[in-house]
């Protein structure tokens, strides 16, 4: 059935998205250079198509269920939608960083433009420049939506600050590469520390709290209870996406893909301190080889669920979600609004089988 939220947020992200990317007609008059100029910005476009809308919908329901006033539900929806702007500009960078082909089943960005271009290095240097320009197109709407909001100024500083937080997240992300093989617990550590700049930051944490800034929240309460409420959430749908990633998902993304780019995650941190001293070395060996073919993925699965470690990954979500739950119960909502913002934060951890 068709959400009638989730189809007025893909609307308007592509409204957003094409009007800011369209070039201005003084940018050049050489007709090679606009015509790249324009493929970029048709892949701006393309780019930010699909998706689930995770962050957009939290955004709204959360605003709906704090009693924000219905007459500024148009505002709040482009400040959601810029959240989702800004994930294609982190999944564009995340591409070409990770040298990933596809994105949700289609060609990824910087593969697109250089099949367009004739020239795979320029592809990635264009892909680059567009994450960046989908990026500054989401500080543009959401600062212009801030506008017609409460605590306009503190909008946009949250805003900025998911930027940057996410931004340190991908540091660590890329960082935590380097981390050694026999240290279980700080591998956990590590890989949780990365869920939470990298992944909640902008998944849970923000949506939530520019919901309640936009709703007339204090800024600190609104923070500390974003905190409380999607600090724990984050981490639970970051788990939960990298267990999909051995036990099978619908997303369209190939099965294994964190092991062939050998991941730190935390599943692979508990096989670790799990396993028996052979099952350790055969794990040691496959992370630590320069690639991972199909029959080495198929074996690190198997090695994932025969030491425990896929059944402790859905007892650390079954325990995250508790503590969301709890934070959400602690704001004393009306039963309505509780019940709604329990909904649109389920739609983060879905029954693993």
């Amino acid at each position: 059935m068709s959400n009638p939220d989730l189809d007025l947020i893909e609307r308007r992200i592509a409204d957003l998205v094409e009007g800011f990317a369209t070039a201005p007609d003084a940018a050049t008059a050489d007709a090679t250079c606009t015509r790249m100029l324009e493929a970029t910005a048709r892949q701006a476009v393309a780019s930010s198509e699909g998706g689930k809308r995770l962050r957009a919908l939290l955004a709204m329901d959360a605003y709906a269920a704090v009693g924000g006033d219905d007459a500024r539900t148009d505002a709040v929806r482009d400040l959601a939608c810029a959240i989702e702007v800004f994930q294609t500009a982190a999944l564009v960078h995340d591409d070409i960083i990770d040298d990933s082909d596809l994105r949700r089943g289609r060609p990824a960005a910087h593969k697109a433009l250089g099949a367009q271009s004739g020239d795979p290095a320029l592809g990635v240097g264009l892909g680059i420049m567009l994450g960046d320009m989908l990026a500054t197109a989401s500080v543009d709407i959401a600062d212009t939506a801030a506008r017609a909001l409460p605590n306009a100024d503190e909008i946009v500083h949250a805003f900025l600050a998911m930027h940057r937080e996410v931004e340190i997240g991908q540091v660590l992300d890329l960082a935590a590469a380097l981390g050694p093989l026999d240290d279980p617990e700080r591998m956990a550590a590590t890989a949780l520390d990365v869920s939470r700049w990298k992944t909640a930051s902008y998944t849970t944490i923000a949506p939530i709290e520019l919901a309640m800034l936009a709703a007339g929240a204090r800024p600190g309460d609104a923070r500390e209870r974003a905190l409380a409420i999607g600090g724990s959430l984050g981490l639970a749908f970051q788990i939960t996406d990298d267990l999909l990633d051995v036990v099978g998902n619908n997303t369209g993304k190939p099965i294994g893909g964190d092991i062939r780019e050998g991941k730190r995650t935390v599943l692979l941190a508990d096989a670790l301190a799990r396993a028996t001293p052979q099952e350790r070395d055969e794990l040691v060996a496959a992370y630590g080889a320069p690639s991972r073919d199909d029959g080495r993925v198929r074996r690190v699965i198997a090695l994932f669920d025969a030491t425990g470690a896929v059944g402790r990954s859905r007892e650390r979500i079954a325990g995250l979600w508790e503590r969301t739950r709890d934070a959400i119960d602690a704001l004393g909502l009306p039963q309505e609004g509780r019940d709604r913002l329990v909904a649109a934060c389920a739609r983060f951890v879905p029954t693993v089988r």
